[in-house]
């Protein structure tokens, strides 16, 4: 049951990252973003089909270096909202790249660290499973929140 549901998440996930980067295209950094969505989606997409992907050298060394630009970036922005933030950060357009950094990156340091055991230990799966669900909910959330919606910027309200 766990490879099954291992596998599930990592399809769930890698739909979700390509969603994301399709949902970039009238963003005005929109090539940055399908890129940055894109790699996380492909990368994820190959462990879903082959869990052991993640040993091989190549798919190591992409996610390593996506790891560490999306942390950097991450920091860059996280600091920037502790300085200028006015209101929830998910309103902030900021707030919700840095939310999509932080997913990128914790889903891709989950897999990442599935090498050893592709399956993972049962906590390695609950947390796959919670990182899973939460894009997904919080998707949904931001969409029905009209609130939400009337603080976002053009670009953000006309796409799906």
């Amino acid at each position: 049951m766990a490879p099954a549901l291992w596998r599930a998440c990592n399809g769930l996930m890698a739909a979700f990252f390509a969603l994301a980067a399709f949902v970039q295209v009238n963003d005005p950094d929109a090539e940055l973003w399908v890129v940055v969505y894109t790699i996380p989606a492909v990368l994820t997409l190959l462990v879903g089909l082959n869990p052991q992907v993640t040993g091989n050298v190549i798919w190591k060394s992409i996610s390593a270096i996506h790891i560490l630009f999306c942390m950097v970036w991450a920091v860059g922005l996280a600091s920037y909202l502790l300085r200028h933030t006015q209101q929830n950060i998910l309103h902030e357009e900021e707030g919700r790249e840095l939310s999509g950094l932080v997913i990128i990156t914790a889903w891709i340091i989950l897999c990442h660290s599935s090498s050893k055991n592709p399956v993972g230990g049962r906590i390695q799966l609950a947390i796959a499973i919670v990182i899973t669900l939460f894009p997904f909910i919080s998707w949904v959330y931001i969409y029905i929140n009209k609130e939400m919606q009337s603080s976002w910027p053009t670009h953000c309200k006309t796409v799906i």
